[in-house]
């Protein structure tokens, strides 16, 4: 039997949550509704989904605290696209931090929803099965740079610590998991869970720059992250796993 892909929706407003439910369930896709946070836990420990569409908006936990749940908890691979009623970048920035993999304004079309769901499914199941993260709990040494995998901090030669963002501790640790592999700007969105459906390209390269002033990189000739060109970036280093750290 063929696979069909379920769907959660959270969102505290009813009409919203029918009509969207309605027009997916008619385009050949499970759904499964949820007013709130503590009925999306439920439903998550019932059953399996494999994607969650979050409200930003939503009394009690909102959307942004439930995103960040989600990717520090068993249900972290899973997929998150954000609604939101905010038209400010700056939102979009902090959903994509939270891990969220792509943000849709309020109002939208449901078609436009649809589209969006299924890009994120598909770029999703497009990694190869050996590319993978690794589990928090180590001190990995790359050139002149640790990095501390339980603090989630960078630490130099001289032992001073650089703090990263969440988005920029992604993408190093998918950087580092594969060293001397080129990935595609579509397998680092996918890895990081850190996609924004209208800028992926730029979103990506921006990312990029912003990992290579942390790690002091000239851009212009990069030791560290280089571009290969047509097809992505590679860290050029090896990386050592320096200790395994407990707890």
């Amino acid at each position: 039997m063929d696979h069909i892909d379920h769907v959660l929706i959270v969102d505290d407003d009813r009409e919203i949550r029918d009509l969207v439910s309605g027009y997916l369930r008619k385009n050949g896709l499970r759904v499964t509704v949820a007013a709130d946070g503590r009925q999306m836990r439920a439903f998550l420990e019932a059953d399996r989904v494999d994607l969650v569409v979050l409200d930003v908006m939503m009394p009690g936990d909102d959307g942004l605290v439930l995103c960040r749940e989600l990717r520090a908890g068993r249900h972290k691979a899973t997929p998150v696209l954000m609604l939101t009623a905010r038209s400010d970048e700056t939102d979009r920035i902090v959903g994509l931090e939270m891990g969220a993999d792509d943000y849709l304004v309020k109002p939208f079309a449901a078609r436009e929803l649809l589209a969006r769901i299924k890009a994120v499914l598909r770029r999703t199941r497009m990694l190869p099965p050996n590319l993978q993260i690794t589990e928090i709990g180590q001190l990995l040494a790359f050139g002149a740079w640790r990095l501390d995998t339980t603090a989630r901090h960078l630490v130099d030669e001289t032992g001073i610590v650089v703090a990263l963002s969440g988005a920029e501790y992604r993408l190093l640790r998918v950087f580092l998991d594969h060293p001397r592999r080129v990935l595609t700007r579509d397998q680092l969105l996918n890895l990081t869970q850190g996609r924004e459906a209208e800028l992926f390209d730029r979103s990506i390269d921006l990312l990029v720059s912003r990992l290579r002033q942390r790690l002091r990189d000239d851009a212009r000739e990069p030791a560290y992250i280089k571009t290969v060109r047509s097809e992505g970036y590679v860290l050029a280093l090896p990386v050592t796993i320096v200790r395994a750290r407990e707890g």
